[in-house]
């Protein structure tokens, strides 16, 4: 016969089991599919671009597109920094503090840096892609649905793909 203590360190043991088993590993899943971004515009840059990028595809996948909206708007963010540090250049969208700039006004400081030439389909984009991510952020009675990714999904490989290069990670 079990003890009703018997019975509830089993199930202790047996809820701990499963959480250690049943969750994802600590640092999260690479993404299954290539929905959004294609992996090879971003393998073997830094870990951390990887990782966004297997987190938007992620999203993307399992219908999470505000999610995945927060994540591209922080993948361009990510990069446009990179670009400017890669340029010795980071001062330039650095405020008085020394923090780096709100979006927006990267995005302004990187259309006008005469130190690349960004390509026209780029520069379009780069508005588009920050507002789903604000909407996806900022509004409170806004949802992405797969549509609204599904349109700018052509501009967001075009960009990140520019801005690789332009970080100097390829």
């Amino acid at each position: 016969m079990f003890s009703s203590e018997n019975i509830k360190s089993f199930i202790t043991a047996f809820e701990q089991d499963c959480e250690q088993t049943f969750l994802p590993p600590e640092g999260g899943l690479e993404a299954i599919g290539q929905s959004v971004i294609p992996f090879t515009l971003v393998r073997g840059t830094r870990g951390y671009l990887e990782r966004i990028t297997h987190q938007i595809n992620g999203t993307y996948s399992n219908g999470w597109y505000d999610s995945c909206a927060v994540m591209i708007r922080r993948l361009i963010e990510t990069l446009i920094i990179e670009a400017f540090e890669n340029h010795n250049i980071a001062h330039v969208i650095k405020n008085p503090a020394g923090d780096f700039l709100y979006l927006s006004d990267l995005i302004s400081k990187t259309l006008s840096e005469p130190a690349w030439n960004l390509g026209r389909n780029v520069r379009q984009a780069l508005p588009k892609l920050k507002d789903i991510g604000d909407k996806s952020a900022h509004s409170r009675r806004f949802n992405a649905v797969r549509n609204d990714i599904d349109k700018i999904n052509p501009e967001i490989r075009v960009v990140v793909q520019e801005f690789v290069y332009l970080a100097g990670l390829k």
